[in-house]
């Protein structure tokens, strides 16, 4: 009966030791943790460099909009003072 103890206590013990083999061959490291947390960090900064790139060529583009809004304005202004002056030289030529 001691054999037949010996036998299942024996497959624990090799199951145990497998289990262990297995599940600390398949950890990371702390090197390799390290290594992704410094590549996601390196991702990260990436990322928030070229958001704010994207905001100031948003902001220079938005500058630029403002600045030909401005110059269409004026130049519509001036189109209805020219607009103007010419209706009244015609209303006065039609007078004479």
């Amino acid at each position: 009966m001691k054999e037949k103890i010996q036998h299942p206590v024996r497959m624990l013990t090799l199951a145990v030791v497998a289990g262990a083999f297995i599940g600390l061959t398949g950890c990371a490291t702390t090197g390799q943790l390290e290594e992704l947390q410094n590549k996601h960090n390196a991702d990260v900064a990436s990322a928030k460099a070229d958001a704010a790139a994207a905001k100031q060529a948003a902001d220079a583009a938005n500058a630029k909009a403002n600045d030909a809004l401005r110059v269409a304005d004026e130049a519509n202004r001036r189109s209805m003072d020219t607009e103007s002056k010419i209706d009244r030289m015609f209303k006065k030529a039609m007078h004479k």
